[in-house]
């Protein structure tokens, strides 16, 4: 059973400036939920029970999020607004939170370091507080059912729609053992359409066991000053000495990289058109905008 998760939510959103210049990307709000919010309830929704999130230095705002509300917004929502006071009352019970800073070499490959004695023996889930794949079922629960039948780690893929998606995500190459289902030998990190091993990108997240964190701690050791600590290098490093990793193609998946203000703008209207009481007059005004 897999009960806990690592949240990577350090970046700077240099790409938001200057929006993000004192609110965190991952609070940027899709219709009325944070980013990260929508990666936490799935989380919980796969059976999560303990969420570590760490965070930079202007980052308060995600604990304060996941927080308790104070007295004086309890007491201007009791009453007429009980329903919104539920509400936020769920989001602080969603799972045990636990922060920490940020320290060391950038790379995607700190933030789960620096947790790494809070992951104990045993495996866990490691993803980011920019982006999300929504699926049905979802995204975690489906790794997580995979990982439970093999008990092997898995990466969370898609398949490529076009080249810009070989210059933006990692790509997998191996066997395909069952459809959808790769046993990776090797991981490149944007390697345009010429260098891909596959179309299948591993994007967004990850289910490991504890030994990936030897092999992030042994190249942590190694770095030269200035370079960045590759998760996915510690990866191959880890498939090299025999290890297996499973890439596996989300079912029924859309992936919304909100990291991006183009794809965020897509998230929006995409999400709000889902929505049963804004999408429709929000498809009017697209459709009346579109027609002007």
């Amino acid at each position: 059973m897999i009960r806990k998760a690592v949240i990577a939510a350090a970046g700077l959103g240099t790409r938001f400036l200057p929006q993000t210049k004192a609110m965190p990307k991952e609070m940027l709000p899709i219709l009325d939920k944070p980013i990260i919010q929508y990666i936490v309830e799935e989380l919980v929704d796969a059976g999560i029970e303990d969420i570590v999130i760490v965070t930079g230095y202007h980052k308060r705002a995600i604990e304060d999020h996941f927080a308790e509300p104070n007295q004086e917004l309890v007491s201007a929502l009791e009453g007429p607004k009980e329903n919104v006071l539920r509400e936020i009352e769920h989001i602080a019970n969603l799972a045990n939170f636990a922060y920490m800073r940020q320290k060391g070499p950038d790379g995607n490959g700190t933030p789960l370091l620096n947790a790494a004695h809070l992951i104990g023996d045993e495996p866990f889930i490691y993803t980011f507080g920019d982006d999300f794949i929504r699926a049905t079922p979802g995204r975690f629960s489906q790794m997580v059912a995979l990982h439970q039948r093999t008990g092997i780690g898995v990466l969370s893929c898609i398949r490529a729609d076009n080249d810009d998606d070989y210059a933006r995500y990692g790509y997998v190459g191996g066997m395909e053992i069952e459809p959808g289902v790769v046993k990776i030998e090797s991981i490149v990190e944007k390697p345009g359409r010429s260098g891909a091993p596959s179309d299948l990108a591993s994007v967004s997240s990850y289910i490991f066991t504890p030994s990936i964190l030897g092999y992030l701690s042994d190249l942590a050791s190694e770095l030269p000053h200035g370079n960045q600590l590759s998760l996915q290098d510690a990866m191959q490093r880890l498939i090299d000495d025999g290890h297996f990793l499973l890439g596996y193609e989300i079912e029924n998946a859309r992936y919304f990289d909100t990291g991006d203000k183009f794809e965020y703008l897509k998230t929006i209207i995409d999400l709000g058109l889902e929505d049963e009481q804004l999408g429709p007059a929000l498809r009017a005004h697209l459709a009346q905008s579109l027609g002007s």
